[in-house]
């Protein structure tokens, strides 16, 4: 068995390694593709089950449902590399999926509707509207505003005391409008005052340390 695929293997499922037994849908893939461009970057290992028996790729079309995924179904296209690898007479496909400068690829949802996808840990997630902020203004910082009104003391003072809040409870607790605390959230995670901690369920932030 080749070493470096074994090694891959022994790792297990997570935020930059997936295992797919098969390619049978290309959507389904573009979810994958783009969630590995808009986070870290990672590995597709085709013909290999979640437990990590190696199964093979079963045929040919597998190789073009990859290159159609991109090409079709993630807006703007994933760039990627591919290579084949014989793993005891069974063809394994890596793929691999740089992270991208650009950050905002889309691929359709169940409904096919077009959306942003994250990768955390061994599953892909939407990225919520904070995030998508985050990204939008990450490279225009020169027109924040900061001015610790009440509203922005409240958010330093709780994170001091309780370590974390999500968008939900900081709309809640300080009894503003969600608009209102996005921006404030943006803003503080833009300039470093807070950070943004992203779970499977849900997204909270901290004080940035």
């Amino acid at each position: 068995m080749s070493n470096h695929i074994q090694k891959l293997i022994e790792e297990g499922e997570h935020q930059m390694l997936d295992f797919k037994f098969e390619i049978s849908d290309s959507k389904k893939i573009a979810r994958t593709l783009v969630a590995f461009a808009n986070t870290d970057g990672g590995r597709l290992l085709i013909g290999v089950k979640d437990n990590g028996a190696i199964s093979g790729i079963r045929t040919e079309e597998e190789k073009h449902m990859i290159q159609a995924a991109s090409d079709l179904y993630c807006s703007p296209n994933v760039p990627f590399q591919a290579k084949e690898w014989n793993v005891n007479g069974k063809t394994v496909l890596e793929v691999f999926v740089p992270k991208s400068k650009y950050r905002r690829h889309k691929a359709p949802d169940h409904n096919d509707v077009y959306k942003v996808y994250i990768r955390v840990k061994d599953q892909n997630i939407l990225a919520d509207s904070i995030l998508l902020k985050i990204w939008k203004y990450q490279n225009n910082k020169h027109n924040i505003k900061v001015t610790f009104n009440d509203a922005e003391m409240f958010l330093l003072k709780y994170l001091n005391d309780n370590k974390k809040i999500t968008l939900k409870d900081f709309v809640k607790e300080a009894k503003i409008n969600k608009r209102e605390a996005e921006r404030i959230l943006v803003n503080f995670t833009l300039i470093n005052i807070i950070k943004t901690e992203i779970t499977e369920k849900m997204v909270f932030f901290t004080l940035y340390e």
